[in-house]
């Protein structure tokens, strides 16, 4: 199976980077890592001691019911290290013992959701991108519900 993991969109790494201002308009929060938060720019957890942006992001472009807002950290400076956008992120702990997969449709309707662990995603997300009522498919952390990240066909 062929997939691409979307990167976060440059407009929005350039507003809360360079003009601290998050998808919501509010400024974002800088912090220090304690190590192990979710860096969605580089699909890994942090070290402690890296340099954070925690900010409002919104990763549906329509209006409508599902369309929602959550907080994403993020590495305060861009980076150069390489990020392997072709394989589902289950190394390094990102996504660690349970996550929820959700599909969507081309309007950005929740189609169906589940909940798995790294052992077991593969058939779900095979049988999602699969099939043609689903758009894309989201990766989300189940305790507080946040963005992970998205998942596309190639």
């Amino acid at each position: 199976m062929q997939i691409n993991i979307a990167p976060l969109p440059a407009d929005f790494l350039h507003r809360v980077r360079t003009l601290g201002v998050d998808d919501q308009g509010q400024p974002v929060r800088r912090l220090i890592a304690k190590g192990g938060e979710p860096c969605r720019d580089v699909l890994r957890r942090a070290q402690p001691g890296e340099e954070l942006i925690l900010a409002s992001f919104s990763p549906f472009t329509q209006s409508g019911p599902y369309k929602e807002f959550g907080p994403v950290f993020l590495l305060a400076n861009a980076s150069d290290e390489s990020t392997d956008r072709d394989a589902f992120p289950t190394t390094q702990g990102y996504l660690r013992e349970r996550f929820v997969l959700r599909a969507y449709s081309s309007d950005e309707s929740i189609l169906d959701a589940v909940m798995l662990t790294p052992e077991d995603y593969d058939a779900t997300l095979a049988k999602y991108l699969a099939s043609p009522e689903v758009a894309f498919v989201h990766a989300r952390f189940p305790t507080y519900g946040c963005f992970a990240c998205r998942i596309d066909r190639t």
